[in-house]
């Protein structure tokens, strides 16, 4: 047992699984990452959107002059469905798409060009409040999680491409 413990580490190493963020601040997925612009998004939405990007993206605090633009279109979007007897919606999905590319400004070429996608579901409840408070709640976490997704994706996308780099 004690020697099957001992090789578990030169077992995973053999299987090519590397850590993404090796270097930490300083490794070049870190650095890639502080080196991109976020366009302005229109609407609440985009606000919330790019205010996340940005904290995400800047996560080691020391901003890098841009290399690269990510530009992202969102569709909000808030449907009624799950009507109860008296003919009221009693349940709400809210649905944040966005499109998003990774352009690189040396030369223009797209980098990457993908969608991410998240929802929730909300009760609609007597009080009006409680109601919108839920629907802003659920826009709130839904930008986190769309900009969670970019930058994973993003991530992955410059550890690929940069790993052929010295």
């Amino acid at each position: 047992m004690r020697g099957a413990a001992l090789l578990l580490p030169f077992l995973l190493a053999a299987c090519g699984l590397q850590p993404m963020y090796a270097g930490g601040g300083d490794g070049s997925v870190a650095q890639g990452l502080a080196s991109i612009e976020v366009s302005a998004i229109e609407g609440r939405a985009g606000w919330l959107v790019r205010h996340a990007l940005n904290d995400r993206l800047d996560a080691n605090g020391a901003p890098q002059a841009p290399q690269y633009r990510l530009d992202v279109r969102l569709d909000d979007r808030l449907e009624g469905f799950a009507l109860l007897s008296d003919d009221t919606i009693g349940r709400e999905r809210r649905t944040l798409r966005a499109r998003y590319q990774l352009v690189e400004l040396a030369t223009g070429r797209i980098v990457l060009d993908d969608s991410a996608t998240s929802d929730a579901g909300i009760d609609v409840v007597s009080s009006d409040y409680a109601t919108i408070s839920a629907e802003s709640s659920a826009l709130e976490n839904l930008a986190t999680d769309i900009a969670s997704r970019i930058v994973t994706s993003v991530a992955l996308e410059l550890r690929g491409s940069r790993a052929g780099e010295p």
